[in-house]
């Protein structure tokens, strides 16, 4: 029996083209830390070329563009396509404490690393503590004499 039309399969389908699969994600996975006096973040685009990705940052909101250009020359005679292909972006909302002046970008192997230092304002620094008790104190001793 042929179907036409299956509500099911069709939901499934467009569950994944939304969300995506493990084996064909539609965001770019990234992993996020922080090293020292720097925030990384790495994501991985495997098979982009460098000229294809675009990362900008406006304001706190880091933005990365890239595009992966697919190979098969048509479409129609493909036996699988489970590489996703096409544009991505991703956008990153950071906080205060970051420097976005000083971002460092590297593309190797297929994996993004994105350095971004913490803004000197926000590292933890001492404050000096004054005590006028000591200096009235000594004041007082001149005076006496």
């Amino acid at each position: 029996m042929l179907m036409q039309h299956d509500p099911f399969r069709d939901l499934d389908r467009l569950t994944q083209q939304v969300f995506g699969t493990l084996a064909r994600p539609t965001s770019m996975p990234l992993d996020a830390w922080r090293d020292g006096d720097d925030f990384v973040v790495e994501l991985d685009l495997p098979g982009i070329d460098p000229d294809r990705l675009d990362i900008d940052v406006e304001r706190n909101i880091l933005t990365i563009r890239a595009e992966r250009v697919s190979r098969m020359p048509d479409a129609a005679n493909a036996v699988a396509t489970e590489r996703p292909w096409g544009l991505f972006s991703r956008q990153l909302v950071l906080g205060d404490a970051l420097d976005t002046e000083r971002v460092e970008a590297d593309y190797t192997a297929g994996v993004l690393s994105l350095r971004i230092p913490v803004a000197e304002k926000a590292k933890p620094r001492k404050i000096n503590i004054l005590s006028r008790d000591k200096q009235e104190g000594a004041d007082t001793k001149i005076l006496q004499s």
